[in-house]
């Protein structure tokens, strides 16, 4: 009889349970529909690129940089290659900033200007001659959907696509189409983190998901506890 009242009991916390995470549930499973709707290389825009995966290899050692040669600012990593027809050497400080210069001539080479983005995005991505608006922006406040702090050129594509080139090494830094902004929208509805999308080991996630797993636990006791009741029928 004990036993009973415990399995009603469990019953009911079942459906309370059940009504409690089901609009997380509904948003997981939508969510994750979405985001697997289209191949990962469209969302990114990697489709979009005119540009090879790898960078020509330069012929010969590049130009020694003359600031390396009296240790003045300290250098993490240091990368030649030719880029879009020139062969300029990437130098990348502690504090993330890049600096480029000539390969072939030592020089610094100085931030790309608006032309000069126009250019290099018109060559570099499909349908980048197709340029609506251009703005310039520094790493303390670059938008949401690019979310690296470097100093970069937005450049709106007819069709909504955004694109960001680095104003100091010149490369291109991401590709933002209408549906990777909308994958953003759906990734954070996923991990319940709609603010910053970066993390998800929050509250929300850890809360819903134990109530969920304590749900079907408590859905696969009362399975038991209908087969039983059938077999004595």
């Amino acid at each position: 009889m004990a036993r009973g009242r415990w399995m009603q009991r469990y019953a009911r916390w079942h459906i309370w349970l059940g009504w409690l995470v089901a609009i997380p549930m509904v948003l997981w499973t939508v969510s994750g529909l979405i985001m697997v709707a289209k191949p990962i290389e469209e969302v990114r825009g990697s489709d979009l690129r005119i540009e090879p995966d790898e960078r020509p290899a330069l012929k010969g050692n590049p130009r020694p940089i003359p600031f390396l040669l009296d240790g003045s600012p300290q250098v993490v990593e240091l990368r030649s290659f030719v880029q879009r027809g020139r062969a300029v050497t990437l130098a990348t400080a502690p504090d993330g900033r890049v600096s480029r210069y000539d390969a072939e001539t030592g020089e610094a080479i100085p931030s790309l200007d608006e032309q000069e983005a126009r250019e290099a995005i018109a060559a570099s991505i499909k349908g980048g001659d197709k340029i609506a608006a251009m703005r310039s922006f520094e790493p303390n406040e670059v938008p949401f959907d690019f979310r690296r702090p470097s100093p970069v050129w937005q450049a709106t594509l007819k069709d909504g696509t955004r694109v960001y080139i680095n104003r100091d090494s010149g490369e291109i830094e991401a590709v933002r189409t209408r549906w990777w902004r909308f994958y953003d929208f759906m990734w954070g509805l996923h991990i319940m983190d709609t603010e910053t999308r970066e993390q998800p080991h929050n509250p929300l996630t850890i809360g819903f998901g134990s109530l969920a797993l304590l749900g079907s636990l408590l859905g696969t006791i009362l399975l038991f506890r209908r087969r039983k009741a059938r077999v004595k029928a």
